[in-house]
This record gives structure tokens, C-alpha cells and sequence, in this order.
């Protein structure tokens, strides 16, 4: 996790391939699809009523609803294939859906990775990638990166017990130091299997 434009989309999909072992979860939205994004690999996109409908399934283990320019958009975690006995699995989310995840799985379930950039940094790259769009939302991008200014703060993140950052200030050397924690905890909770088997 991490802010807007903090690289968690990039890291994500190299990660995905380095270490196929680790399933990727791919979160489902209310929002359109934004082009050069992939249904069932950015997102899962669907309707209002699907996601109302997974809800009263009882599928809908977080979600958070964003009040944009463009009407409510909703970002949300289904309880569809995840097998926590048998497999481990990596998502990106918000600091609220990882305090969602850990009350739902269980704290020592749940792995924080948080991506931080400098602000400068990330508001340049907002901006060229909104560029790119064909009909550029820039109000939507600033409200996102106001809202990650305040969701992200030094306070939520030590509420949330993330001591770790991964500084993205270098792409080769972050997914380095991202791999490792993951192959390190993967490798503790192999053995935490086994002992228990």
C-alpha cells in the first residue's frame, strides 16, 4: 500500500512474476475502467448492484466508498478464492482495507508493505499519467492526492503499526528490498506450518 503514484501498480506486477508463488488479489471497484487498466488484473469492475449483491452474499470483507466529481466510487475486497491455510497471497489496498484485512484474518495474517515517495515526486508523476488519458480528470487527481495526504498520515500509520517503509526512490532497489521481506516471511510461515503439522 501507499499513496497515489507511489509506484504500488509497477511494483505489484513485477513482484507478481518474481515471486509467482505469492497469488495475486485483485480488488474489485465501482468505478469505469481507466484506459491501459485490465479487467481482473488492475481491477474487477462492476456494477453498483453487483457489489450490493456481493454484499448481502456476505463476500464483502472491506470496503470504502470515495465521493468524487463523477459520483460515489467503491473499492472493495471479496471473500472469493482466498485459502489462507494453503497459499499466501498479495494485494494492494488502502491503510483503512489493511485494518479491514487484519480484523478479518487476524493480525499475524496480514503483512504490511507500505511504497512512500516523496510528495513532489508523486504529484509529477500523477500528473503525467493523468496527461495520458484521453479526457484527463485533474480535479480527481488532486482530491486523490489530498485524500492520501490525510488517510496516510504519520498518525494513522502508527495507529496501524506500520514501522516499515519501502522508499520508491529507486525502482530496482525498493522491489529488492520488498522481495526480500516477502521471501523472509514466507519462509518463517513455512516453518510455522510444518511445526504445527
Amino acid at each position: 500500500m501507499g499513496k497515489s503514484s507511489s509506484g504500488k501498480d509497477t511494483i505489484f506486477k513485477i513482484v507478481s512474476t518474481d515471486l509467482a508463488s505469492i497469488k495475486p488479489i485483485v480488488l474489485y471497484t465501482t468505478r469505469p475502467i481507466r484506459e491501459h487498466e485490465i479487467e481482473g488484473v488492475t481491477y474487477h469492475y462492476v456494477s453498483d448492484s453487483v457489489y450490493n449483491d456481493m454484499l448481502q452474499n456476505n463476500l464483502v470483507i472491506e470496503s470504502r466508498s470515495y465521493q468524487t466529481i463523477y459520483g460515489t466510487w467503491i473499492y472493495f475486497t471479496a471473500a472469493t478464492n482466498i485459502d489462507l491455510e494453503n497459499n499466501s497471497y498479495m494485494m494492494i489496498n488502502t491503510l483503512a482495507g489493511y485494518e479491514a484485512l487484519k480484523n478479518y484474518y487476524g493480525e499475524d495474517k496480514v503483512i504490511p508493505i507500505y511504497i512512500q515517495v516523496e510528495d513532489g515526486i508523486r504529484l509529477e508523476r500523477a500528473l503525467t499519467r493523468e496527461r495520458k488519458e484521453p479526457e484527463p480528470k485533474y480535479e480527481e487527481m488532486c482530491r486523490r492526492f489530498l485524500a492520501d495526504q490525510v488517510d496516510f498520515n504519520e498518525e494513522n500509520l502508527i495507529k496501524a503499526k506500520i514501522k516499515e517503509h519501502f522508499y520508491n526512490n529507486n525502482l530496482a532497489e525498493c522491489i529488492l528490498a520488498i522481495e526480500k521481506k516477502m521471501v523472509e516471511t514466507l519462509e518463517k510461515d513455512t516453518k510455522q506450518r510444518q511445526y504445527q503439522k
